[in-house]
Parts: structure tokens; sequence; C-alpha cells
């Protein structure tokens, strides 16, 4: 089967990537930049220039494909917002798939998107889910809610260098997932006919909250976390402010998502019946905890590796001291 992995230069898209070429898929990247994803070709993939807000470029793309796998959305730093590339990019993309009969069409969207129209990524999210379902093309839609990688910049690193963790008040506790876990899903649908034209959670264990990570990241490092506290309406008058500008507005969109988590409701759903469709098994992914633990056992040994050979070349500059200017 030839899979065409869309955003493959992506923290998922990478991890569907590699997933997809560790099961022997032959795989191919639509980017944007070729230097880039330099890092895909030595993977094993196949690289081809597109771009999903350039139509053109995707039919040649698509030639020979069997399957794509969706995990395309805007970046915060991005010039073009959640419209250009989440909606319009998607529809193209969609189209573009129809017009060459491919035929399967896995596609990333987020959980519980249908519930907040008010929020325009969510509600881009939702639209194309029923775009895409009313295509006639044979999908499966997949519904995180939050990855693990995202933890270690937003909590790890600040307790470890000593700087603010920043928490909104009485934000969501969220159901992170491994990244790489969520690939298994998406390549494990390819092969499984239950998982066509249906959508599914695909989301951790358990739902945590800011203050839960916090606490376990200190417990790991043994070291103490110093908490700024954000309030709900300074983020707001943030998101208002940058709607000014127009080279602003994907940040600003990125920022009405802040209104999700200020609900207080969990972002998590029950998975029974996703692992059960999929044949995975839920002792198989990975835990915020482990995810955690592996992370500061790792970097701890290199903190504690750097401090040794400090330690070791001081001393060794100190004996060369001694050995230039002896006693008398």
């Amino acid at each position: 089967m030839n899979v065409l992995v869309v955003g493959a230069t992506g923290t998922l898209g990478r991890q569907v990537t590699r997933r997809a070429l560790d099961e022997g898929y032959q795989v191919r990247c639509l980017v944007r930049s070729m230097k880039k994803a330099a890092f895909l070709k030595e993977w094993g993939a196949e690289l081809v220039r597109g771009d999903l807000c350039e139509p053109e470029t995707l039919k040649p793309a698509l030639e020979g494909i069997t399957a794509v796998i969706d995990a395309a959305t805007a970046r915060a730093t991005d010039s073009l917002g959640v419209k250009d590339v989440d909606w319009q990019g998607n529809v193209n993309l969609i189209q573009a798939a129809k017009a060459a009969k491919v035929d399967r069409f896995i596609f990333f969207s987020i959980l519980d998107a249908e519930k907040y129209p008010q929020v325009p990524l969510m509600e881009i999210k939702h639209c194309v889910e029923q775009f895409l379902a009313e295509s006639g093309l044979n999908y499966t839609i997949l519904r995180p809610c939050g990855f693990l990688q995202g933890l270690i910049g937003q909590y790890a690193i600040p307790i470890l260098e000593g700087q603010a963790v920043w928490v909104m008040g009485n934000a969501s506790p969220i159901a992170y997932m491994d990244t790489q876990d969520i690939a298994k899903f998406a390549v494990r649908a390819l092969g499984v006919p239950e998982t066509v034209n249906r959508s599914f959670p695909v989301v951790g264990s358990r739902a945590w909250s800011g203050d839960e990570i916090i606490r376990l990241c200190e417990r790991l490092s043994k070291r103490d976390a110093k908490v700024t506290r954000v309030p709900m309406n300074l983020l707001q008058v943030v998101r208002r402010i940058t709607r000014v500008f127009q080279w602003t507005w994907n940040v600003s969109d990125r920022l009405a998502f802040a209104e999700v988590v200020a609900t207080g409701k969990p972002l998590t759903a029950t998975m029974t019946d996703t692992y059960t469709t999929f044949g995975l098994e839920p002792k198989d992914i990975t835990t915020l905890e482990a995810y955690m633990q592996e992370y500061f056992d790792r970097i701890l040994k290199k903190l504690r590796e750097l401090d040794y050979e400090q330690a070791k070349a001081k001393q060794k500059k100190v004996d060369s001291k001694k050995k230039t200017y002896p006693r008398f």
C-alpha cells in the first residue's frame, strides 16, 4: 500500500511517517520545504514538493497513492491561518484525493470539536469532519486532545531551569497521549476494515490537570516549581488585541482555544471501543507518568555526568597549577 502523509514534519506527522515506514508501507510525504523535511528522506520516505493551499500541486503528489493520512494543521507562527490550512487546505486535499480515487483517508481532528463552535480551530475541524464524511471517500477520523510531547516545554524544562510555569486558572484536565501511540492507531486503521467511515477518540488513560502535572514533575525532578497563574480574562484581552492585526490572526485563533480548557470540563473519552476495534491494548500505551519518568531519568543522568566532568576538569586544572608552581 502506498501512503501519502500530509503534515509529515509536524510533531504528530513525523511519528505517523516513522510508524508507517516501520510497518513496511511505501510512504510519500507532501512537504513545502525539501530542506526541512530531509530527515524524512533519510528514514526512507519519498518527498514530493506541494502545498495544501496550492491545489495544482496535489494531483501529482497523489499519483499511485492508495491511502492518505492527513495530520496537517496551521502553526501559530505560520503566515497562513487555520482557515487557510485547516479548512481550505484540507478541503483541497479531500477533493484531490477523491479525484485520484484514493481508497482510504485518515484525518486527525480534535476531541469534542463539535461542542465549541465559537472556537475557530474547533469549528473548522468539525466542518472538515462533515465535509469528509459527505465526500464519498472511505474515511476514518481520529480525535486526540493533547500530546505528551508538549508537556516537556510547558512543565518539565521550566521546572528544571527554575523558570516560571504558566498555568491558567481552573483549566480543564486533559487526557494527553504520546504521539507515537496516536500514530499506532492511524497506521493500524489502514488495515482494519471496521474503522471505515467511523470516528474514534484517541486519548490517554486519564485526564491530568496542570497542578497534577506540576506535582508529578516536582517529585520526579526533586525540584520545586515556580507557578504563575494566568486569569482567563487576560487571555481574552490578548486575543482581542491580536485580532486587530492580520499577521497575528493565527496567534489569535490559537489563543481562542484557551476557552476550551477554561471551562473546567475534562477533555477525555472512553477508549474501550477504540481499543477493541483497532486490536490494541491499553497496557501498550505510554502513560504520562512513564513518559515523564523516562524524560527526567535521562535528563538528570546527563546533568550528573556534566557535573562530574566539570568537577573533574576543575580538579585537573588545580592539579596542573600545583605542578607548575611547586611549594618550597
